[in-house]
């Protein structure tokens, strides 16, 4: 077999492999609950990570156990190359494959009363026949038919993003046995299983552009970054090629008003029923779309009430403080010094600040620590980023695909079905990848890594592939197709060389013009 015919043919081959690593990663945290109620969550990963690494080590994804280790971040870090291929480190192509290790709340209690039994959020499919089709089908995006259930891995994290991790897992143990076919020659792969994901957008990359990027040497900047986070689509298909996302970021609105007996609210000043009409006049303004912008690749920007805590001393008095946030997606060219002042700018911002209160808006800073205990304090302003169409990287992908993962597939899928044709797009909702814009001039970063420059920003190019579908992450009754863990495994196995000699494609050619 040729490397094409070998990649996918192992991808397919240890299909079974990644589904019972998924099912354990999912199933893990509830061997630990009691202890601590949030493992598996932001923060509390560290059962899974060890497992995973284990994991890594066992089944012969990395060459030596020094080659896998966690960093100072927390982040799981494993690295897969061939050594003996005689090109400098600093003349390889550098490939980064990034997803995140956390998963959000499992609700498992609310699992079995929606469900009705038969499927758990940590222990996945126990009884097809006790579970509730007619919930399933109308809670998640897209659910395949009944006969095709024993293909799907049920269970929190299924498809956001435990299955992209062990991706990337079974893709670097192919790269090493495809290594004399060529599959990592003039390339390094380094891979990451990233913490604190769902609680703070791209804190791993943070980390890695903060901490370690400073003054290092050209084969620890990334040429690209592939984020396995799901990139299916519930109508358009399982399986995208993504090559954008838009940015997000918190605002956070904190009214304090005066506090009194409930039964003479006019010696208080009530932050309740100010910050209320605050929500409920942001809303008006989102469905008229004002104060947002639309880009033809990206959609538009969005605004969406997404938390909120009061301070009262009790149920029967006006309360002292009202504080909520708004969950705001921020589309190319929107600015969030904008998006804040558009909030400040409310009619019923400034009703509340003529009635004696204080309204404090702000982007607030993430503050928690990692299970390392690392701290970023970051602004919780997340950027979009945009690869262009014509980047190498883009075409490199689209080559892969059709060279090792269309051939896995049947031509004719429909909905969230995969797809025998690459389908390039989009994001709609945030992952790793925004933690990468740095601003100009803060790294050295070698020309040969054709980082994009982005208005202030730069970056590495971004692609996307993973499983699972968009639309049925955070769900009660989130699950994956395991049939999309060739397709996406064996890109990966693929794209790194298939990027090399793109790259060194174009490097001829430039010689020669």
């Amino acid at each position: 077999m040729n490397l094409d015919q070998k990649i996918s043919y192992l991808a397919d081959h240890y299909r079974l492999l990644a589904v019972n690593i998924l099912k354990e990663a999912i199933r893990i945290p509830a061997d630990f609950i009691d202890e601590d109620p949030r493992c598996g969550l932001s923060n509390h990963e560290l059962p899974r990570l060890e497992y995973l690494k284990r994991t890594i080590i066992e089944i012969g994804a990395v060459e030596r156990p020094a080659d896998v280790w966690y960093d100072g971040f927390g982040n799981l870090c494993w690295i897969v190359q061939d050594r003996t291929d005689g090109i400098p480190a600093e003349e390889k192509s550098v490939i980064m494959f990034d997803g995140h290790t956390d998963t959000v709340n499992a609700l498992r209690t609310r699992w079995r009363e929606a469900i009705g039994g038969g499927i758990d959020a940590y222990d996945g499919l126990t009884d097809a026949s006790k579970a509730d089709v007619d919930f399933l089908e109308k809670e998640l995006g897209y659910l395949p038919p009944r006969s095709e259930w024993p293909f799907l891995v049920f269970g929190r994290g299924a498809a956001d993003q435990l299955a992209g991790v062990v991706s990337q897992i079974i893709a670097t143990k192919i790269l090493r046995e495809c290594r004399d076919k060529g599959a990592l020659r003039g390339v390094i792969v380094r891979a990451y299983g990233t913490v604190a994901e769902e609680d703070n957008d791209g804190g791993g990359p943070m980390y890695l552009l903060r901490e370690e990027l400073p003054g290092a040497t050209a084969d620890r900047f990334p040429d690209v970054v592939i984020l396995t986070e799901g990139t299916g689509c519930a109508e358009a298909g399982a399986v995208g090629i993504y090559r954008g996302q838009r940015g997000r970021m918190q605002i956070e609105v904190e009214v304090t008003g005066k506090s009194c007996h409930g039964s003479m609210p006019w010696e208080g000043r009530n932050p309740l029923e100010y910050g209320a009409a605050i929500i409920v006049e942001a809303n008006d303004r989102y469905r008229r779309f004002e104060g947002f912008s639309k880009d033809p690749l990206l959609g538009p920007g969005t605004r969406t009430a997404s938390d909120a805590r009061l301070s009262t001393p009790s149920d029967c008095a006006v309360p002292e403080r009202f504080t909520f946030r708004f969950d705001r997606r921020l589309t190319a060219g929107e600015d969030p010094n904008d998006a804040l002042a558009d909030v400040r700018s409310m009619s019923s911002v400034q009703r509340a600040i003529a009635g004696g209160l204080r309204v404090d808006v702000r982007a607030p800073l993430y503050t928690e620590g990692t299970w390392k205990g690392y701290r970023l304090n970051n602004p919780q302003i997340y950027p979009g980023w945009v690869t262009p169409e014509g980047h190498p990287a883009v075409e490199a992908a689209v080559q892969s695909y059709s060279s090792v993962s269309s051939p896995l597939i049947k031509p004719g899928g429909t909905r969230g079905m995969l797809r025998h044709e690459p389908r390039v797009g989009r994001w709609i909702f945030s992952t790793d990848g925004v933690g990468f814009p740095t601003r100009m001039g803060t790294l050295a970063v070698p020309e040969s890594k054709r980082w994009i420059r982005d208005g202030a920003f730069t970056y590495p190019a971004m692609l996307g592939i993973g499983p699972g579908i968009e639309q049925n992450t955070h769900k009660i009754g989130e699950c994956m197709d395991s049939r999309e863990f060739p397709v996406v495994v064996a890109f990966l196995a693929r794209f790194p060389a298939m990027y090399h000699a793109t790259k060194a494609k174009e490097a001829v050619a430039a010689t020669y013009s």
